[in-house]
């Protein structure tokens, strides 16, 4: 590679927190550690150890004045870039880098990070925010809160910072709000929201309005079904789907901008030794589909295996012991860009491990990633 990858540019403007000795690039440094982190790195000695490893290759399109930082310069510069700004930068490049198509669904969901508290200054673990692009495979953006309660005020802040026009967001119980439904009615989207017990009268409402038709095998009632089947790793399950806007009935509704469909779904797992049994409840922006609900609800649980156990099992992020400042933030964004990046190369068809793994090894194929974005 012999001239600057692309992505660096949307982190150009990115207010340089150093008052003094700034004889390292910010930009030379940034650049450096996505590529580390890409490459495996889970720390900032493991960046500079890359660095210097990859030192000819990176002067190819680095300034490197004062050749490459210290282990101590990485982990000071990353606690004082300001987190927000540098959200931002990131969602920038991601805009640049994405089109998300109509319909297509953004799952947005939380994870704690669980080894970033310090006990010795009384600062809990962080608790990040992000919102994942079902179909596209990458992260969109991210917001961090002290507390997963604190999910409520953090889904609105991410969502009015996102273009998600003609989307579909889907959110797990604790963000099924009035708010956050205006907020996703505003950016022009739709929703399909979990319900469970803690919201009252809604729950019991729209579950006893299914149960009771049930017990009347859906008789003289107006009803979508869709089923699915699906049998893998010993077990086989089967997913009922039953959507209705009959909604004329249902108290409260109009608190709720553009509710348009309530959802039933009962899923049964059948192992070798034991049969489980499972039914949740949703409410929905979209007109009565079961087969729409379905695609919605299943690849909102995607998440899990597509981002946060990536996170965990590929990047080894709940490992991290990295505490000081805004640096857990900060790192927290490094490795959604890696992950965004490397999900991106698709020439290689291999696991993200391996495609690390390979990436380190091979400065073609690092370039290869770097390319994508």
């Amino acid at each position: 590679m012999n001239q600057r990858p692309s992505i660096p540019k949307y982190f150009t403007n990115l207010t340089d927190p150093r008052r003094y000795n700034r004889r390292h690039k910010l930009i030379d440094i940034i650049t450096i550690a996505i590529c580390a982190v890409i490459c495996n790195a889970d720390g900032f000695e493991h960046i500079a150890e890359f660095g210097q490893a990859k030192y000819d290759w990176f002067k190819r399109f680095l300034e490197l004045p004062h050749g490459i930082p210290s282990t101590d310069t990485f982990e000071r510069v990353f606690a004082l870039i300001d987190p927000k700004e540098f959200k931002i930068c990131f969602m920038h490049w991601v805009k640049a880098i994405s089109q998300l198509t109509k319909g297509e669904v953004i799952a947005v969901d939380g994870k704690t990070l669980r080894r970033s508290h310090d006990k010795s200054n009384g600062k809990a673990a962080i608790h990040m925010v992000s919102a994942w692009a079902c179909a596209n495979g990458i992260v969109l953006g991210q917001v961090k809160t002290e507390e997963k309660s604190n999910e409520i005020t953090a889904i609105p802040e991410l969502l009015k910072m996102l273009e998600i026009k003609g989307c579909i967001v889907t959110i797990d119980a604790m963000g099924c709000q009035k708010r956050i439904c205006e907020t996703i009615i505003e950016k022009e989207a739709d929703y399909v929201l979990s319900l469970k017990g803690n919201h009252g009268h809604l729950h019991d409402d729209v579950q006893a309005y299914f149960q009771d038709f049930k017990q009347n095998e859906f008789k003289n009632a107006v009803f979508d079904y869709h089923e699915t089947i699906d049998g893998e790793h010993g077990r086989i399950e089967i997913r009922k789907y039953w959507t209705s806007s009959d909604i004329s009935w249902l108290q409260g509704k109009e608190n709720w901008r553009n509710l348009e469909t309530i959802c039933m779904v009962e899923r049964e797992r059948q192992f070798v030794d034991r049969t489980e049994n499972e039914t949740s409840y949703y409410i929905g922006s979209l007109a009565s589909n079961a087969e729409k609900y379905s695609n919605a609800t299943r690849s909102h649980w995607g998440v899990e295996n597509s981002l946060h156990w990536v996170l965990d099992v590929s990047f080894n992020e709940d490992g991290s012991r990295i505490r000081k400042g805004n640096a857990p933030d900060n790192f927290a964004v490094l490795r959604h860009i890696a992950l965004n990046l490397i999900k991106k190369e698709t020439s290689l068809k291999k696991s993200i491990k391996c495609k690390r793994l390979r990436a380190g090894w091979d400065d073609n194929y690092l370039s290869t990633i770097l390319a994508t974005g």
